[in-house]
């Protein structure tokens, strides 16, 4: 794996910044247009409720003093690398406060690839098997990855889990994905933050 991340991270091509992955998820939704292969109406509805769920979540979210303080103390370079999508309603929910989180200290760069445009990197963050997203994949300076965390939190991820398992017949999946966006909606960030202490 190193090898693959170090043939990769010739600056990482094609990555973007926060700020850069927020302005590409409004114009896509000016445009009416997703990001990844899928480009279907209801993938492009997708990326349009994200735009909006992503600016106002990067405006009101606020972290813990115990989230500041802990990420305060990294005192080596670190390199967080999330794996995306515009239509990802998960991703709408945690990119703004993952941002957040490396914004507290100098030394965490953040970085934001597109999932469908870089396979062979995607390939070895899988989960379950996977190509669920966000996936963040933090690294050290000599490019070993330190941990990864993703798609969403633990909480969360049961939520899908149990979903995916239930029995038939199940409620609709739009049903349930309401439902995820409230349980998002109550818990207000604070599951990644403690995840990441």
């Amino acid at each position: 794996m190193k090898e693959v991340i170090e043939a990769a991270n010739a600056n990482w091509p094609g990555a973007m910044s926060f700020e850069e992955y927020k302005a590409l998820s409004v114009r896509f939704a000016d445009e009416g247009k997703t990001s990844g292969l899928d480009q279907s109406a209801s993938m492009v509805e997708y990326s349009r409720l994200n735009a909006h769920r992503l600016k106002r979540i990067d405006k009101t979210v606020a972290l813990n003093t115990s989230t500041v303080e802990e990420l305060s103390a990294i005192k080596e370079t670190q390199t967080w690398i999330v794996f995306s999508e515009t239509w990802c309603g998960d991703a709408a929910q945690n990119m703004p406060i993952l941002a957040k989180m490396a914004a507290v200290n100098p030394l965490i760069d953040f970085k934001v690839l597109l999932r469908d445009e870089h396979p062979d990197l995607m390939k070895h963050f899988l989960t379950n098997g996977g190509k669920s997203i966000p996936k963040l994949a933090a690294f050290n300076e000599k490019n070993e990855l330190l941990f990864t965390w993703g798609p969403r939190p633990e909480a969360a991820q049961e939520m899908v889990m149990d979903y995916k398992h239930s029995p038939e017949p199940k409620k609709p999946y739009t049903e349930f994905v309401v439902e995820v966006q409230k349980w998002y909606a109550k818990d207000k960030g604070q599951s990644i933050q403690q995840e990441f202490i």
